[in-house]
């Protein structure tokens, strides 16, 4: 089942039909502990529509209202390899070997809506970095009791430039107008994710393909129970929360964004997110 976020509405797919529910307030509805048995009867009394095609590309939103968008570091070996090689210079490559090995996971405020975009919405680079990269995460939906209740798909723009110079500069590389990207849609589904489960991405420039890479979200070093538990420890989410996982797809040092560039993501289950830079 597919949960899409209209800017009036919602959309629900369910075995490839559509379902529409025009008057309905995203926070209140999202923030269910049984979100799937809840959509389920949501639509019982519904006909499916035969204009999802047209809602889907002139009202898709992004599939965040009030939750905050929080995002988790060195959750691959991958990501791991790449902050130090980036903070290598400034001494700081050592903190990240230590992070992949600590109990205690890096967890890290990344947007609020305004800073995010959805499907076919511009992301940014900043204009004070000089190496930037997209990063494709799972990301989880969380109700407000912390129970994981739904994945969608997540680009966490980065500079890269700005983290090496300092580890302490994390929130200047990571938080600003158009860092990040959701969607198309909350996957909610009645068992976790299959381990196989894989992320691709593609980086298209001047309709030429310059990146690609994938992984299968097996490879992560963290549970994603023990991600929201660590979240939600001191915290309190009202209307729930969403955390990106972290990266297994990380470009080298040759790469980085330019302004037009492509970002496409895939998760089979959820669907595909594709971006532009601004």
């Amino acid at each position: 089942m597919r949960i899409y976020k209209l800017l009036q509405g919602l959309l629900i797919e369910v075995d490839s039909d559509f379902y529409h529910i025009a008057e309905t307030d995203w926070d209140s509805f999202i923030n269910d502990d049984q979100l799937h048995e809840k959509a389920k009867k949501a639509i019982q009394q519904l006909k499916p529509i035969t204009n999802a095609k047209d809602l889907l590309a002139t009202q898709l939103d992004a599939p965040m209202s009030t939750q905050e968008l929080w995002a988790s570091g060195v959750t691959y070996f991958r990501s791991k390899q790449g902050r130090q090689e980036e903070s290598k210079s400034a001494g700081g490559a050592d903190f990240y070997a230590r992070v992949y090995e600590a109990e205690r996971p890096e967890l890290f405020f990344k947007a609020t809506r305004n800073r995010t975009v959805g499907n076919g919405g511009l992301v940014r680079i900043r204009k004070d970095s000089t190496w930037d990269v997209p990063e494709p995460e799972l990301v989880l939906l969380m109700s407000s009791s912390g129970k994981i209740i739904g994945y969608t798909i997540g680009n966490d723009m980065s500079s890269r430039s700005i983290e090496g110079e300092n580890p302490l500069y994390l929130p200047q590389a990571k938080s600003y107008d158009g860092c990040a990207a959701l969607g198309p849609c909350i996957l909610v589904a009645e068992q976790p994710l299959p381990k196989d489960t894989k992320i691709e991405l593609k980086i298209n420039r001047d309709e030429k393909q310059v990146f690609a890479g994938e992984i299968e979200i097996n490879q992560i070093k963290r549970g994603f129970e023990e991600l929201a538990g660590f979240l939600f420890r001191e915290c309190s989410f009202p209307t729930g929360a969403l955390l990106m996982t972290g990266t297994g797809i990380v470009p080298d040092s040759s790469f980085t964004l330019r302004s037009g560039d492509e970002i496409v993501i895939h998760v089979d289950a959820i669907g595909t997110l594709v971006n532009k830079v601004a």
